[in-house]
């Protein structure tokens, strides 16, 4: 695939909530909610026109972020994943601008029902941690211990098993937004679960560095 396509892909992505609120601007109105509580009601209200910096903070400041990262990389490790890397950028940025478009929902004024949005991070949970597995030893990306940073082998070990749970975690979340009716328990679950699937691995990277080193 060309690369200027591919690049392009990426900048509509992130134009659409521009393109929607320019669209319906007119609607919406002085103070519009930015912060949802664990139910998706809304706890925190900005001026409208903040939307254009939090908007560009969200999607041109992941593009920005995520273009450049591979040029630090000291051992190029993260240019070694090619296209992996590319669909990891898409994702990104599809979440990005998901989180702008659900503001500006919200904003106008539609009911929405939180579930989906809390699905949609559940999606992207399992499908990070398919990409989890196979992410090599870098200072960006991962599980980044000083324990899997110390040793290529508790790297590896550490993200065999964190991208699983990860998978596991993100299925999980998405079958409960579906079934779950009940917006504060949901929220309770996922947040618990993903407290879950950032320590664990924590944890387990310490322990496989002590245990190859016993």
């Amino acid at each position: 695939m060309n690369k200027y396509f591919k690049e392009s892909i990426l900048w509509i992505i992130i134009l659409i909530p521009f393109v929607y609120m320019s669209a319906i601007w007119n609607e919406l109105p002085m103070v519009i909610p930015t912060h949802f509580d664990l139910s998706g009601t809304p706890n925190g209200w900005s001026d409208k026109s903040s939307l254009i910096i939090l908007f560009s903070s969200l999607g041109f400041g992941t593009y920005l972020l995520m273009l450049f990262i591979p040029k630090f990389d000291p051992k190029n490790k993260i240019q070694q994943m090619g296209e992996k890397y590319y669909s990891l950028r898409i994702l990104m940025t599809i979440l990005m601008s998901a989180i702008s478009m659900y503001i500006l929902f919200s904003g106008k004024g539609d009911k929405l029902n939180p579930t989906w949005f809390i699905a949609l991070i559940g999606a992207f949970d399992a499908v990070f941690g398919n990409y989890l597995q196979t992410v090599k030893p870098n200072y960006f990306i991962g599980i980044r211990t000083p324990w899997t940073l110390e040793n290529e082998q508790t790297w590896r070990s550490t993200h065999r098993m964190a991208g699983r749970i990860w998978m596991v975690g993100g299925l999980l979340i998405i079958i409960l937004s579906l079934v779950l009716t009940n917006y504060v328990t949901l929220g309770i679950i996922f947040t618990t679960i993903t407290f879950i699937l950032v320590i664990v691995p924590v944890i387990y990277s310490y322990i496989q560095f002590k245990k190859i080193h016993s």
